[in-house]
């Protein structure tokens, strides 16, 4: 096998890894600091705010990583301060700016900065960013001081809002406990806020700029700004709550909730030459559908339905032709010529999804959209070039385009939408929150779409297919966390094996009748093959190799249609279960890059079985055995210690 891969490539892909957490404290105030911004700020343990960041984003909406220098902690019995010198930018835009954090026993907080661009700077946003979680906070009231002085009594959206639900604000309040309010004050400039559940973020985001004005702007050379986010508590401070860090999490099997849905990849026209040149691994990896790009602005026809008729042979799955359109304002004549190909080359798929190509790309709510087909329009031509078969719409693109823009459920056999955790964040911490929205995405669409219709999301990835809110997707030449890139290092680790199982399990759970994550090879791909990006490790091993979320799609998807079985555990931990041939199958990941001990919860006798671990130490075996799963299987019983993002595959009897 040559040279032993890193931890660093075992759990995330790259050899880069982000910098670890420092807690700070002042009397009930806990905060986290991750290189210069806050996470997690609580009081006595309850989540205050999700995060405070001052953010340089690009015109493209990615996000510049600051450049920390200067850092300097004092923490004493009265509380803490921080300050630190930043830099953001590249070789066209440089802004510096100096950070003070204070936080103090009573409870209160604040976060300054001072900043001048040393070059004029081209931005869509420069400033604070304050995030209210979403867990206990949705639906729930909050206090709005505009900047007018206005007083504004009203609530966190519970159904995720496509515009913004405040703007022009100064404040935000909101009851923590009984008797007890946390006052969010900002400095500095306008700020508004958006349901950041649209993009699958787990947070209301207040910001610095209203999108009502233009953007991207300039910030001219040498001008000096100062903002500010203040933090007060008011009311009497709740009792601490106990630090549940160590605690085991105790899992509990509950009745059945429902069915496990069909699980299903992606298949990007140039992804189904690789794949049909390993058939036994996608035999092996037994997807139940088969979500297959036709992309009419690229040219697709007959060459790749020859592809997708040969895949869909090979593993017996379902397919959906996804078709990107031209948006000519005569959908049936761009239809129809795909449709006699269909026929002529022996395809016959279950559903077609199909999309105007103005619909890939974001529009602000309320603003008017380019000229192109109705929903109408584009649904009765699909039904008349594709008689018979199931139509799917909605958006290829986010949740978000499907918020802003509702097509008639009426007209439709199933909604379809995708999501992408790194839209506006990429680290570890970010991209495993968003498992948090994936719940509210879907009780929203229902909202607004229905009960009378069919819901499949994917395929989603950690990956963008597509930037609908810039020019084109984000380079990442160098393997790191890049918002909004195609490539992303952590699918090729255990880090998207764990977080596949939290987005099928948050998906099952709504009850989604279908599922596609990821793809068969490339770079969402759950199997290996040599690329025109660096693959660390990958690319100097022979022989044919899976990345670790491999296994969990394969039994997953193996497991379509199985009764599904309620799993009550905790933060940190998502669990699903199925009944399957007389015997419960249960997968258990550890969301977190801190291990986790793992105890059943049984009423009448102590669980056992076998077991299957996908951690670290095993990484050689997963990547290289595409049948890991019951190969490497044990006798179990007991409670068991999960590492850093690693998942266990559970037979009990």
């Amino acid at each position: 096998m040559g040279t032993e891969p890193s931890r660093a490539i075992r759990l995330y892909g790259t050899e880069q890894v982000d910098p670890p957490l420092r807690t700070l404290r002042a009397g009930p105030l806990t905060v986290e600091f991750d290189n210069g911004a806050l996470r997690y700020v609580r009081v006595a343990g309850i989540e205050v705010l999700r995060g405070i960041a001052f953010l340089v984003r690009k015109e493209n909406w990615g996000t510049f990583t600051p450049d920390v220098e200067n850092l300097r902690f004092q923490e004493d019995a009265d509380g803490f301060t921080v300050t630190y010198r930043a830099t953001c930018g590249d070789a066209s835009r440089r802004i510096v700016y100096d950070a003070r954090i204070e936080g103090r026993a009573d409870g209160s907080l604040s976060f300054v900065a001072e900043a001048e661009p040393l070059t004029d700077l081209l931005t869509n946003r420069t400033g604070f960013i304050v995030l209210h979680p979403i867990e206990g906070v949705a639906g729930q009231p909050v206090k709005v001081l505009h900047e007018d002085g206005r007083e504004q009594v009203s609530q966190f959206p519970e159904k995720i809002n496509p515009r913004c639900p405040f703007t022009d604000i100064r404040a935000l309040s909101h009851e923590i406990a009984p008797g007890t309010w946390a006052t969010c004050t900002m400095e500095g400039d306008a700020f508004e806020m958006e349901d950041q559940r649209n993009w699958s973020d787990a947070s209301y985001k207040t910001y610095v700029r209203p999108l009502r004005r233009p953007w991207p702007y300039t910030l001219p050379k040498g001008v000096k700004f100062t903002q500010a986010v203040r933090l007060e508590i008011n009311g009497p401070i709740p009792e601490g709550g106990k630090d549940q860090g160590n605690e085991p999490v105790v899992l509990e099997l509950g009745e059945v909730i429902g069915k496990m849905p069909m699980i299903g990849i992606g298949v990007p026209a140039e992804e189904a030459a690789p794949a049909l040149e390993r058939p036994e691994l996608i035999k092996r990896l037994v997807p139940r559908w088969l979500v297959c790009e036709i992309d009419l602005r690229r040219g697709h026809g007959r060459s790749e339905l020859e592809k997708y008729r040969k895949l869909a042979d090979l593993t017996g799955a379902e397919v959906t032709l996804e078709i990107i359109t031209k948006g000519s304002m005569d959908p049936f004549g761009e239809l129809q010529p795909l449709a006699h190909a269909v026929q002529e080359v022996g395809l016959a798929p279950q559903a077609v999804a199909v999309f105007p190509a103005q619909d890939m790309k974001s529009v602000q709510p309320d603003a008017p959209w380019p000229e192109m087909p109705t929903f109408e329009e584009t649904y009765a031509a699909a039904r008349r070039a594709f008689p018979g078969v199931k139509l799917g719409g909605g958006m290829a693109a986010y949740f978000t385009e499907l918020n802003r823009k509702r097509p008639p459920a009426d007209r439709l056999d199933y909604v379809s939408f995708t999501t992408c955790p790194n839209v506006h964040a990429a680290d570890d911490i970010s991209v495993m929150e968003t498992l948090e929205s994936v719940p509210h995405l879907i009780r929203s669409a229902r909202a607004f779409m229905g009960e009378g219709v069919g819901y499949r999301i994917g395929p989603s990835q950690l990956g963008c297919r597509e930037n609908p809110y810039g020019n084109s997707t984000a380079p990442n030449e160098h393997n790191g966390r890049v918002c909004l890139s195609r490539v992303d290092p952590r699918q090729r680790g255990l880090f998207t094996a764990a977080w596949t199982i939290g987005y099928i399990a948050a998906c099952a759970e709504e009850g989604i009748d279908a599922v596609a994550l990821g793809a068969s090879t490339g770079p969402f791909g759950h199997i290996y093959r040599m690329a025109d990006f660096e693959q660390p490790w990958y690319d100097e091993q022979n022989g044919s190799l899976v990345y670790p979320s491999y296994h969990v799609m394969s039994d997953l998807a193996a497991s379509s249609g199985a009764e599904l079985l309620a799993v009550r555990s905790c933060h940190g931990v998502k669990s699903i279960a199925v009944w399957k041939d007389g015997r419960v199958i249960l997968w258990v990941a550890n969301l977190q890059a801190q291990a986790k001990t793992i105890e059943f919860l049984s009423s009448d006798r102590p669980y056992n079985g076998r077991i299957t671990m996908l951690s670290a130490d095993q990484f050689e075996r997963i990547v290289t055995n595409s049948d890991f799963v019951t190969s490497a299987m044990r006798e179990w019983g007991g409670a068991i210690e999960l590492h850093a993002y690693s998942v266990a595959r559970f037979e009990l009897s």
